[in-house]
């Protein structure tokens, strides 16, 4: 499979990261347990934001001067339609997570490792599954139907559950964790696990940790199939996902508090999976330009959030009743 990632494009993009998650990691410990404020999580979204631009420019630039124009108009906007679909599904990352730290009680200045540690596995999960899934789409090329049929029924899946509300005490992990583990029944701070009576207890922050990491795989499986439907560059789709990844945390605790305000985005979500699927379904008969699908998924993004906000806004001082 074609690639426009050189070895030292890969080499430079694993020490950016790297460095990137160190960096996290630095600010997180400086802060001590302090809770994030949405200022402070509304810059590190920016920022995040902004490294994805000035990377895809400087891609844009190398290309250009290497391969020429058309090449390079090409991946960039590969990359920024598959950084804004990979943002977007992130959003669904955001209401599960909350909906975790909901459930378990987990204070918010406790819930930062637990999302770093998250991010990082995430980003190792997706890395492995996308050379895996390059891997299998040169070798077998009827694969990428797989994929979009796979899109195609969640989506739709996605769109018949979207008002059902999940009942995290039934799912088979968290029962088996409270039937074989010893759990405490109180935190300790930000520790997964403590010595009692010379035994091992782990924290509810530990669960908390194990329900991200799965909750990391199931959207990774629904994420990857959806980035080949763009690209099937395998550095495209691997930087675009990263990016995408890398600004999940700062993204949490910037929309943590406005969840209930977007609560239609899920089904902008999953309109979006239905049309990546028709896309990936299609992709030997037509193909959907970019900059079509790209509009489609910006356009579908803006829609839901903007009905999201009209439905949920708070009605005027004049539509009040007065008191008689």
């Amino acid at each position: 499979m074609e690639s426009i990632g050189t070895w030292y494009w890969y080499t430079g993009f694993a020490v950016f990261v790297v460095v990137a998650i160190i960096v996290d990691l630095l600010v997180l410990e400086r802060k001590g347990s302090a809770k994030v404020s949405f200022k402070e999580a509304l810059i590190w979204s920016l920022i995040w934001i902004a490294l994805s631009f000035v990377f895809n420019a400087l891609l844009w630039w190398w290309l250009d001067d290497t391969v020429g124009r058309e090449i390079a108009n090409q991946k960039a906007a590969e990359f920024f339609t598959g950084y804004l679909i990979e943002k977007s599904l992130a959003v669904d990352n955001i209401f599960v997570f909350l909906m975790l730290f909901t459930f378990f009680g987990v204070q918010p200045q406790y819930q930062r490792r637990v999302l770093i540690l998250g991010i990082i596995l995430a980003i190792v999960l997706r890395a492995i599954m996308i050379f895996i899934g390059a891997w299998l789409i040169s070798k077998f090329h009827w694969i990428l139907y797989v994929f979009g049929a796979f899109l195609l029924l969640t989506g739709v899946k996605m769109l018949m559950m979207a008002e059902a509300e999940s009942d995290i005490n039934k799912n088979p992990i968290l029962r088996w964790m409270r039937k074989h583990m010893r759990i405490t029944d109180v935190y300790h701070e930000e520790k997964f696990s403590i010595i009692k009576d010379g035994q091992r207890w782990f924290t509810p922050l530990f669960v908390v940790m194990v329900m991200i990491g799965i909750t990391d795989v199931i959207f990774a499986v629904d994420s990857i199939p959806a980035i080949f439907a763009i690209t099937l560059d395998p550095f495209i789709v691997l930087t675009s996902n990263v990016f995408a990844i890398l600004g999940l945390r700062a993204m949490y605790f910037m929309l943590a508090d406005l969840a209930d305000r977007f609560h239609l985005l899920k089904y902008g979500l999953a309109f979006i999976l239905v049309f990546i699927g028709i896309k990936m379904l299609l992709l030997d008969i037509y193909k959907i330009p970019i900059g079509f699908a790209l509009s489609v998924v910006g356009i579908v993004l803006v829609t839901s959030m903007l009905a999201s906000l009209w439905v949920t806004r708070k009605p005027s001082s004049a539509s009040e009743p007065r008191d008689p």
